[in-house]
């Protein structure tokens, strides 16, 4: 797959947006840490394995506090149109549960 080319028109505007192959493979990551100052907001995205004690923060994106709240209203709008399509998101307080041996087992040296 070649460089992706995106076209978005707002308005009169024209924004070409370049996705690479490696950044369209996404990064799995099933924790989010969001920390802020009086500038920015700094949103840590980490992988977390059952059993292994040690979390790899796999990207790091810093915004601006008027681009966090535009992010949270696209969530929000996202996610009111995923629910209408496939219903309610199911939320529990417990952390996840994986299977046995979920990501293989520790190693030895």
């Amino acid at each position: 797959m070649a460089d992706e080319k995106i076209d978005k028109k707002p308005g009169q505007n024209q924004i070409n947006i370049e996705l690479s192959e490696e950044i369209a493979e996404g990064e799995y990551a099933n924790l989010a840490m969001i920390a802020h100052s009086n500038s920015e907001f700094v949103i840590d995205f980490i992988r977390l394995m059952p059993g292994v004690p040690k979390a790899k923060v796999k990207s790091r994106i810093v915004i601006t506090p008027e681009h966090a709240k535009r992010l949270l209203g696209a969530l929000n709008d996202n996610i009111q149109k995923y629910e209408d399509t496939f219903g309610p998101i199911k939320k529990t307080d417990e952390a996840p549960k994986f299977p046995i041996n979920f990501g293989g087992t520790i190693g030895e040296a």
